[in-house]
């Protein structure tokens, strides 16, 4: 009996069991395993803005216990090359807006623009230039060999055909274009460069040497989405010079944090904290003096091309969770993760508390049922009043076996009416087959008395 009873629940606990396992197993299957404590950002070289930027990203990530590695390249071509190869360790980078976008790059997204990088176009000479197509012919620099200043150069100079079948494009270190000019060994270069870069303000306080105001610019700006357009007001680089000396249009790009869609959610909200806080900063120079076209947070809403990360995006609308703020990076990790795993707990095995003792109570009360309507198929034909010794010795025997079942039941306490229940009704039938065996034998013995009366009825007739 205590091994029946046993088997019983083994029948509904087994699969309610494999159930929240499996409930389980699937939140662990589509959840990342724990998060690494430290992680690559490829920045540029010490002294650059990318290398600046990501310093003060490295303070930030730091004081929640994550390490993060900096590591020193040549500028955004080489960042983006590290980002896209599935060997290298490095998993965020800074990369200058128009280089790339999610149709070249799917396995990147963007964690918003960081860093406004106007596109300055110096030139020599008295004429007002305010085209690009007006350096036809001329002598150009186009940035270092291999640097986002050059496919940028490139790119625009080709869109108003100006080539190197026309043109003269020389690839140049950006320190080399101050004395390059200076020297007349060029007419016109191109910069992408924040404003407060050396180089640029050197440029713009060489004598000689002007700064050109796209004219197109809005048309460039419809063009090529990255760009957006910046305006230099009158004086605003040096009051006592007056630089510039009018109001000067420019085109710019922004400089992007891209990372790669390998990177754990973990390490991405920290990442996303650190962005948002230093972004959020004010944008003053130790001086006290506004820094021009700083970004702030407003910035990190949407990339013209690539997906913003959403787990970036909750942190820059909704800050960090409750958790993140208070609690070291390893503990509140692993609070998240245990609450990811207590969801399925909740989902499933809760219901599964209350199901699976309706179910076992189900199937006990239908073995009850199942000998009742065996009960009910053996007392099938018991009201006729003549019955063959087989017919009712068939019936005992059924009957026989029903009742051996029915004791070997064992049931839950609350159950034990319907089973004392059943057992009453055993013995009711019992009792109807024993009468209709009676019934029988008296039919039995009554046949011969009856035989001998009309015998001797005939034979006093015959007398």
């Amino acid at each position: 009996m205590r091994r029946f009873f046993t088997w019983e629940y083994l029948a509904v606990f087994i699969p309610a069991l494999a159930l929240a396992l499996g409930a389980v197993w699937f939140t662990l299957r589509y959840v990342k395993p724990a998060p690494p404590d430290s992680f690559v950002l490829a920045a540029a070289s010490k002294g650059s803005p990318y290398n600046e930027l990501a310093l003060r990203l490295k303070q930030e990530i730091e004081k929640k216990g994550v390490k993060l590695e900096l590591r020193e390249t040549q500028g955004s071509l080489e960042n983006l090359r590290l980002l896209n190869d599935g060997a290298s360790d490095v998993q965020a980078g800074i990369v200058q807006g128009g280089l790339t976008n999610h149709i070249e790059s799917p396995t990147l997204f963007s964690m918003g623009r960081l860093i406004t990088e106007p596109v300055w176009i110096f030139y020599r000479g008295d004429a007002t230039l305010t085209h690009i197509t007006d350096l036809k012919g001329k002598r150009i620099l186009t940035g270092p060999k291999g640097s986002g200043t050059e496919v940028l150069a490139k790119r625009l100079l080709e869109a108003n055909g100006i080539t190197p079948d026309n043109s003269t494009l020389i690839a140049s270190q950006l320190p080399d274009y101050v004395e390059t000019f200076a020297k007349g060994d060029a007419d016109a270069g191109f910069l992408v460069l924040g404003p407060e870069a050396r180089t640029v303000e050197r440029l713009l306080h060489q004598d000689g040497t002007r700064l050109m105001s796209m004219a197109q610019a809005d048309a460039l700006i419809q063009r090529y989405p990255y760009l957006t357009q910046v305006t230099m007001r009158r004086g605003v680089i040096d009051f006592a010079q007056n630089i510039p000396p009018v109001d000067t249009v420019l085109v710019s790009t922004k400089a992007m944090l891209l990372v790669s869609d390998d990177l754990h959610p973990a390490l991405l909200a920290i990442l996303a904290q650190a962005v948002l806080k230093v972004q959020s900063q004010p944008t003053l120079k130790p001086s006290g003096e506004s820094k021009l076209f700083a970004l702030g947070p407003e910035s990190l809403t949407d990339d013209p091309e690539f997906p913003m990360i959403d787990d970036a995006t909750r942190v820059y609308k909704n800050g960090p969770t409750f958790f993140q703020r208070i609690l070291p990076f390893w503990l509140a990790t692993l609070i998240d993760r245990a609450a990811i795993l207590i969801l399925p707990m909740i989902g499933v095995v809760i219901p599964l508390a209350r199901i699976v003792p309706l179910l076992y109570n189900w199937r006990m009360r239908q073995r009850i049922l199942h000998w009742y309507r065996e009960l009910k198929r053996i007392e099938k034909n018991l009201t006729h009043k003549k019955a063959s010794a087989e017919f009712i010795s068939q019936k005992e025997r059924d009957l026989d076996r029903v009742e051996e079942a029915v004791w070997r039941i064992s049931v839950p306490t609350h159950l034990s009416a319907d089973l004392y229940t059943l057992r009453d009704n055993v013995e009711f039938v019992r009792r109807r087959i024993v009468s209709l065996r009676e019934g029988a034998s008296r039919s039995v013995s009554a046949a011969p008395a009856v035989a001998n009366e009309v015998a001797h009825s005939s034979a006093g007739a015959r007398a």
